[in-house]
């Protein structure tokens, strides 16, 4: 299958699945937040040698569904493949751990993964640091701007053009901070 029908076939399903849902704190649909993942991911497909796009661009367009969706394991293997679901499982949050051990879970778990799995979670985390909802609290900021620093430094070894952008982003987030607490 060609990757532009590989990209229709991923993006409708996690649109159907996300459904409704809207990126908090905003009335943006969604499905834009996986689709700037996808745009993230394949800008650094092209700057990658040996990088599987196919893999990176699916887990990438789903890589919430099984954390925010209704959609289980069985569901996602059956439609996209062991390897895709095994990254998507990777990349979501064990809701069972305290919420203080999630992050350091899904990056271990990550870390077992195919780099490509790390990229996704670079770009979601780049994409993720946009200025912050106006409901978050100043030391709520703070702490994601660690978790991103977390994720830059456990994952930067997977792909050096996404960890240059995630660091630059981190960067921007912090002067955000800066001019919301001023």
């Amino acid at each position: 299958m060609d990757i532009q029908t590989v990209y229709q076939k991923t993006i409708l399903y996690a649109a159907e699945k996300h459904g409704e849902q809207k990126i908090p704190g905003s009335d943006i649909p969604y499905i834009v937040h996986v689709s700037n993942v996808c745009m993230e991911i394949i800008f650094a497909a092209a700057r990658t040698p040996g990088f599987d796009l196919e893999l990176a661009l699916q887990a990438a367009l789903l890589h919430d569904v099984l954390e925010d969706t209704p959609v289980t394991e069985a569901e996602l293997e059956a439609e996209f493949g062991v390897r895709v679901t095994a990254g998507v499982k990777a990349l979501s949050k064990n809701s069972t751990l305290p919420k203080s051990g999630q992050l350091d879970d899904s990056l271990q778990r990550i870390r077992q993964q195919p780099p490509e799995i790390w990229a996704v979670k670079l770009a979601d985390r780049i994409t993720n640091l946009q200025p912050p909802p106006v409901n978050w609290s100043p030391e709520k900021t703070k702490h994601y701007r660690l978790d991103a620093i977390r994720i830059h430094e456990t994952l930067k070894d997977a792909n050096s053009y996404l960890a240059e952008r995630l660091s630059k982003e981190i960067e921007r987030y912090a002067i955000n901070i800066l001019c919301l607490t001023a």
